[in-house]
């Protein structure tokens, strides 16, 4: 699991990411995932309620690093925004990382390019306010 300091790293990522959108970024590190790393995210998307924005516009990335495993979930509004194989993108290029057991690097990364995608399609709004914590959910 990530100590004090990639926690931090990975919370200012998802607050600079969010500095200039209306949209909610959230990161949820896994000890395992067994089955489809889509399945799990999505349970979790539902369990912390991201669904619940005012504007749909929540993302999750979700990560096992032992296992391998990431996905990345987007609500109904920011789907609209992605392109065809976006996300795929994204998880592929915080994989070069992971394989170079750069993890929190990778994390970051992929959420500077999610943050670059809702920036575009939310930009931030007058009496903005987070909905979601930045905080990294780390999950046994």
């Amino acid at each position: 699991m990530l100590n004090k300091v990639d926690l931090d790293k990975v919370s200012d990522a998802i607050k600079n990411a969010e500095n200039r959108t209306s949209a909610e970024i959230r990161v949820c590190v896994a000890r395992k995932c067994e089955g489809d790393p889509l399945n799990a995210a999505a349970k979790k998307f539902r369990k912390l309620k991201m669904y619940k924005t005012k504007l749909r516009n929540s993302v999750l990335i979700y990560v096992a690093p032992v296992d391998h495993k990431a996905a990345i979930l987007g609500d109904i509004g920011i789907n609209e925004a992605a392109s065809e194989g976006f996300w795929d993108d994204v998880l592929e290029d915080m994989f070069l990382h992971f394989r170079n057991n750069e993890i929190v690097q990778g994390i970051c990364e992929g959420v500077g390019k999610v943050g670059a995608l809702i920036n575009a399609r939310y930009p931030i709004m007058e009496n903005d306010e987070n909905e979601l914590s930045n905080e990294v959910i780390q999950e046994d």
